[in-house]
């Protein structure tokens, strides 16, 4: 009687794990979007425009990123050789003879705005509000497993070439924002 039962017992455990019920009704439609991979612009020899006292450049982001995506910005100041550009993250501060010198910026899905600040009039010093450049690094937020912040990830973000090569970015060939 025992042997039986649980021959029963081994059967019904068999026959009740292969089972599967009906499949559930069909879920919602995800929102249409695109795949924005990460990727890099430029804003090349660009002026900021005086604007409320505060010196800025205004670009709209097309298309738009989403609320989970990243944006990091890089100045160019200066260059080691003729291929070798030096990439400075913004926010930075630039102690000068003049003052001190802010670089910062904002940014949402639809734009971004650079700005440019200081303890001087910063028209006293030319050379750091006119014909600069500008990397724009848009880390989309599907990489949230590669975080954007230092303290989480392995990339050092004030290190552009670090932060290209972390997130896989070909800036080889870099579409230049304001032909």
């Amino acid at each position: 009687m025992k042997r039986l039962f649980l021959l029963l017992a081994v059967v019904g455990v068999v026959f009740l794990s292969g089972c599967e019920g009906p499949a559930g009704p069909q879920g919602a439609p995800g929102p249409q979007g695109t795949n924005v991979e990460a990727e890099v612009f430029e804003l090349r020899n660009i002026n900021f425009s005086l604007n409320n006292g505060q010196y800025q450049i205004y670009q709209t982001l097309d298309p738009q990123i989403l609320l989970s995506d990243n944006l990091l910005i890089y100045r160019l100041s200066g260059t080691i050789d003729a291929s070798t550009p030096i990439w400075q993250p913004i926010p930075r501060t630039l102690f000068l003879n003049e003052g001190e010198l802010d670089y910062d910026y904002d940014f949402s899905m639809e734009d971004f705005t650079i700005y440019a600040g200081g303890t001087y009039n910063l028209a006293t010093t030319p050379s750091y509000i006119t014909g600069q450049t500008f990397r724009i690094v848009i880390i989309p937020g599907y990489l949230s497993n590669k975080s954007t912040t230092a303290n989480t990830s392995g990339v050092d973000l004030d290190d552009y070439n670090a932060v290209i090569k972390y997130y896989g970015i070909n800036d080889t060939n870099v579409k230049v924002l304001n032909k």
